[in-house]
């Protein structure tokens, strides 16, 4: 029998281990009628940000908008998409922060011809495909820095730029408030230089092969869950507002925005 799995990847910092844990908790209790016998009971922590797949034992997971429209097509279902409190989102949105140390000499986005960036992902939407947008409507062509390092991380990436390492980073601006309020050390030397375009929020899912029953009954408890006000201290911990219904429609904007970043002519952050 297939164990399913169930982990919050996206915003996974230690000290925010107890709060996802909380929120994988109370929405076990709200799935409704008889469970799976693999139900998980606990999440997992250690699943990369980007797997190589999303696979038929993930239960439940939140994945990267971007990927979902090319890597991972065809292999998930979405289940809601949260609205978080933090600057920078929106109703079902979010946007990433360009990032650059606090002493440094760049105040424009242009200034950063030649720098170090650090990319945490080419597969990320926050880290790649949003920055790429960005430059492309400012008449930026390719090539625009000096050098585009993979980091593997948001983590990574803030303390590359931290530590003086690199120049600047893309970085999700939800990550970029976890950051401020539970580690505010870790990014006391960086300041925000650009915001990017919004983008659809990161949505949940679960696999294609999750039975239709099992993956309504998730998405049904995420409904109730932001509903019932007992669990108000579980949302608020992980500064979600709100859960919604997913429109499909608005995660193509992601793929228009790498279609219209090739034509201005940046098609390839570099």
């Amino acid at each position: 029998m297939l164990e399913q799995t169930a982990s919050l990847p996206m915003y996974n910092l230690p000290e925010m281990a107890a709060r996802n844990a909380a929120f994988w908790e109370a929405l076990s209790k709200e799935v409704q009628g008889p469970k799976l016998a693999t139900f998980p009971s606990n999440l997992v922590f250690s699943r990369p940000v980007v797997p190589d797949a999303i696979g038929p034992e993930i239960l439940f997971t939140q994945t990267c908008g971007y990927p979902l429209r090319t890597i991972y097509s065809g292999q998930f279902a979405f289940l809601g998409v949260p609205t978080y409190d933090f600057p920078g989102c929106g109703p079902s949105t979010h946007r990433a922060f360009v990032i650059v140390g606090k002493e440094s000499p760049y105040r424009a986005i242009e200034d950063l011809r030649g720098a170090r960036f650090a990319l945490n992902s080419i597969h990320s939407n926050s880290g790649m495909n949003l920055p790429r947008i960005l430059l492309a409507r400012h008449g930026i062509k390719a090539p625009f820095f000096g050098a585009v390092v993979v980091t593997r991380s948001h983590t990574e990436s803030i303390r590359q730029v931290q530590a003086g390492h690199f120049d600047a980073a893309s970085i999700d601006c939800v990550t970029y408030g976890f950051f401020k309020e539970l580690c505010p050390e870790k990014v006391s030397g960086i300041r925000v230089l650009a915001e990017t375009p919004e983008s659809p929020a990161i949505p949940f899912v679960t696999s294609i092969a999750t039975p239709s029953d099992q993956a309504e009954k998730l998405r049904s408890a995420l409904f109730r869950l932001v509903n019932d006000p007992i669990y108000r201290p579980v949302l608020g911990g992980l500064h979600i507002k709100t859960i919604t219904a997913v429109d499909p429609v608005d995660y193509e904007r992601v793929i228009a925005y790498e279609r219209e970043a090739a034509e201005r002519g940046y098609a390839e952050l570099k």
